[in-house]
């Protein structure tokens, strides 16, 4: 499942339902389909990403989205790090269950993934930024439109027995 700064949907149910069933939680896309790492506010999506079919990072939420990037970068430079760092820190640190998977193309990225581990923060530090980034402030959904329909938002599972 997508667990990002900007993608918060799991935290009410499904992640109080894995840690009470003792089932760890490997989130993808933590650093937010490359957002928080600049993809679509610092630097262009190429013509060819697959990211112009997810509304997140359509033109008419480009706006948005800067202002979003601009309060992560403050809050990283607090931190003294990289927004991406911040943003796989912040999901580092919401519990030893938690094993982020960021994908990467590139070593410098993957050395500043590895960096995001010497982030240390704490309770209060998740909960500022927490409640400066937030999800109901992003524009635009975060699954491609002809796909939404097989996220596990949709699954059908029996009701847990007390």
């Amino acid at each position: 499942m997508e667990w990002s700064l900007w993608s918060r949907d799991i935290e009410p149910e499904i992640v109080p339902l894995c840690r009470e069933l003792g089932i760890g939680i490997v989130p993808y896309s933590p650093l937010g389909h490359g957002f928080f790492g600049g993809r679509g506010v610092k630097e262009q999506v190429s013509a060819e990403s697959n990211l112009h079919g997810i509304p997140k990072f359509a033109p008419e939420n480009l706006e948005k989205k800067k202002q979003i990037y601009l309060r992560m970068e403050e809050l990283a430079n607090q931190h003294q790090c990289s927004p991406a760092q911040l943003a796989l820190a912040w999901v580092l640190h919401q519990g030893d269950d938690v094993v982020p998977i960021p994908g990467t193309t590139k070593i410098k990225n993957l050395d500043s993934n590895i960096d995001s581990l010497k982030v240390k923060l704490t309770d209060e530090d998740l909960k500022e930024i927490g409640s400066q980034i937030r999800e109901e402030d992003v524009a635009g959904g975060r699954q491609f439109t002809s796909f939404a329909h097989t996220t596990w938002k949709y699954a059908d599972t029996p009701k847990k027995q007390s």
